[in-house]
């Protein structure tokens, strides 16, 4: 049964594989667990995200940054396709730099796929959704 967590408080929820489709919400503040776009990541939350056993693809992004805001519109658009099975979160580098610096981003837009806390893949540079989706799959 699979953690996940949520993306309004961050407390981690036991989802059962074939309810994931169900809609499902939070056991302590009744939020959805899946919005179809992507989590607001913190230092607060990143950890609790990137913990739970569901796969967390991370945008390290920062608002200055011209292939991240080409890429955000695209990054959004793949979270509608690859919830609830992937949960995809957004991390503002320059407001989180200290998370950024702790996952060695040297260059953005970078995304990194997490699973049970570890790093199983990474890639830099802008794709668009249909890129973004195709690497994940092949990642998970």
């Amino acid at each position: 049964m699979p953690t996940v967590a949520c993306p309004k408080c961050s407390s981690v929820n036991r989802v059962p594989q074939e309810r994931l489709t169900d809609n499902p919400n939070c056991g302590r503040c009744g939020a959805a667990l899946f919005e179809g776009r992507p989590a607001v990541l913190t230092a607060a939350n990143f950890d609790r995200h990137a913990n739970a056993e569901l796969p967390l693809l991370v945008d390290f992004w920062a608002e200055w940054c011209g292939p991240c805001k080409v890429m955000a519109p695209q990054f959004e658009a793949a979270a509608r396709s690859l919830e609830p099975h992937v949960r995809l979160g957004k991390l503002d580098t320059e407001a989180e730099h200290e998370t950024a610096g702790r996952h060695g981003i040297r260059s953005i837009p970078t995304m990194i796929l997490f699973r049970g806390g570890r790093e199983v893949a990474r890639t830099s540079g802008a794709m668009t959704s249909a890129q973004i989706v195709q690497w994940v799959r092949a990642q998970v």
